[in-house]
């Protein structure tokens, strides 16, 4: 029986809950945009479509309609979250964060809350905050959402990057665990790593302090997704093998222990091949992202949300949640399913 790591009480997931935009882009409607086609779209990526915004539709709008819906199947109100981390790379502005624009949008009143950024990395980063700081006393629940506007910083014009990303959001209520035993629900373990090396194979150039908006910068197109795809292809699966590997033995696991895999939906190719190196049966992964692109934070818990829904994750089952976003960061997190 594995058990929870980390100091403190126990924590779990005690709900979860997603939101993607109505409108959807198809790879039909991308060959009318750029020069590309749906079998080269689908066969370097496995993506059909993706959920696009309307104008006007910010991050804090889509974590909205996931965080109330995950308060709610929580059996809570918004007055009962203490902590909200919002996990984006898409905030609506620089600043206030989304967090207090969200807050202020579900009226949770008596939370406090920050934005994280670790690119597609958000949800797993968040996720162990969360829990860490309800493990500590300082809360009983906490509330977690990774949400992205990826169409507010695609270059339509970029055939190799607006073919990957999409538009969404999910959320979670973490809160103390009553229990800790085996059928009950926890979160385990986590395993996180940087390399800020591999920064420029990932980035948006401009409108931070180095490079400040500017006509320069906008006829450059600088404030649009760059990226360098072998480059990342390469260390995200070499990585989420190594780091999967390495929580695993922590706990005294093997991947033949999990019930599902759950890696962050960048790339269809990826996730096979890190899975297929990691030893872990195509039957144990969840792959959606035919039907949502790259969500980049969103993509944990919109996968999650489809395995609950398919009857592919019950109550006890052991995952293990796996990430490799920009920066480069990498993460992962071990639970014990409680619903």
């Amino acid at each position: 029986m594995v058990r929870p790591r980390c100091a403190g009480r126990p924590t779990t997931i005690k709900s979860l809950a997603t939101y993607v935009p109505p409108r959807i882009l198809t790879n039909a409607d991308l060959e009318m945009m750029v020069e590309t086609s749906d079998e080269w779209i689908l066969q370097r990526t496995g993506i059909r479509e993706r959920h696009i915004v309307d104008p006007g539709v910010g991050t804090s709008d889509l974590a909205r309609e996931a965080a109330l819906k995950a308060i709610a199947q929580a059996g809570l109100t918004p007055d009962d979250i203490g902590l909200i981390v919002v996990g984006t790379v898409t905030p609506d502005m620089m600043f206030p964060s989304t967090a207090c624009l969200l807050q202020h949008k579900i009226g949770a009143h008596r939370a406090w809350g920050f934005d994280l950024s670790a690119a597609c990395s958000a949800f797993t980063y968040s996720l162990t905050v969360a829990s860490q700081i309800v493990a500590s006393g300082g809360h009983e629940h906490a509330l977690v959402v990774g949400a992205d506007v990826m169409s507010s910083i695609i270059d339509y014009k970029d055939r190799a990057t607006c073919v990957l990303f999409g538009d969404g959001a999910g959320a979670v209520v973490v809160s103390a665990a009553q229990r800790d035993g085996d059928g009950d629900g926890a979160i385990l373990d986590f395993e996180h790593e940087i390399d800020g090396g591999g920064g420029a194979a990932l980035c948006m150039p401009a409108g931070g302090s180095l490079r400040p908006s500017s006509h320069e910068t906008v006829d450059q197109r600088l404030h649009y997704v760059k990226q360098d795809g072998q480059q990342v292809f390469k260390f995200a699966v070499r990585k989420t093998e190594e780091i999967s590997r390495r929580i695993l033995a922590r706990n005294g696991l093997t991947p033949g222990d999990l019930s599902l895999f759950v890696s962050h939906q960048a790339n269809r190719r990826i996730i096979e091949s890190a899975a297929g190196r990691l030893g872990v049966p195509a039957e144990k992964v969840i792959i959606n992202i035919e039907r949502f692109g790259n969500t980049t934070a969103a993509t944990i818990p919109l996968a999650l949300n489809d395995a609950v829904c398919s009857g592919r994750l019950r109550r006890g089952d052991l995952i293990l949640l796996a990430s490799v976003g920009a920066g480069f960061t990498v993460g992962t997190v071990l639970v014990r399913w409680g619903f």
